[in-house]
């Protein structure tokens, strides 16, 4: 220990100290470094159940996410069918109101067609009648004697639809 003294350490002061260090160090060891130990251990758990947590969560948002994007594109899929029933809806409607005035219109025709040919054929009778008079006074005029004008009449329509049988074959 001479070698140590010429150090300047004195040897029966190192041994206290030494064993003033190792008191210490139990002390520390029972009152310190369990607490610490169990507060850091603590502490790693909660931060384990943390990380847990957080992956949960960020499963949960995964989850919802997804069903979110599947709700969306069901959403999408039931707006383009109503798009399309509308779409394909108004066509019809318009199909329908196109065929309807077309009817509409040929009824026009239809009954225009009738109209003139009711009309025409008034206008023919009574040139008919005019004709007949106009006859039947001509031939007064010209035989100079008054004719029975029912009578002759009667004969001149005969003759005249007869005349007009074969105008139309």
């Amino acid at each position: 220990m001479e070698g140590l003294s010429e150090l300047g350490i004195n040897g029966a002061s190192l041994l206290a100290q030494l064993v003033n260090f190792g008191i210490l160090l139990v002390l520390l060891y029972l009152i310190a470094y369990k607490p610490i130990l169990r507060i850091i251990d603590q502490r790693s758990e909660k931060v384990k159940e943390s990380l847990a947590q957080t992956e949960d969560v960020k499963l949960q948002a995964e989850q919802a996410e997804q069903e979110i994007k599947g709700k969306l594109e069901q959403v999408s899929k039931q707006s383009q069918e109503v798009i399309d029933r509308a779409a394909k809806t108004g066509e019809e409607i318009r199909q329908r109101a196109m065929e309807e005035a077309k009817e509409e219109a040929k009824a026009l025709v239809t009954r225009a067609r009738v109209e003139i040919k009711r009309e025409s054929d008034e206008v023919i009778e009574q040139l008919r009648r005019e004709y007949a008079d106009l006859t039947i006074l001509a031939a007064e005029k010209i035989i100079d004697k008054s004719l029975d004008k029912n009578a002759h009449k009667d004969l001149i329509d005969k003759v005249m639809d007869e005349s007009a049988g074969f105008s139309n074959s």
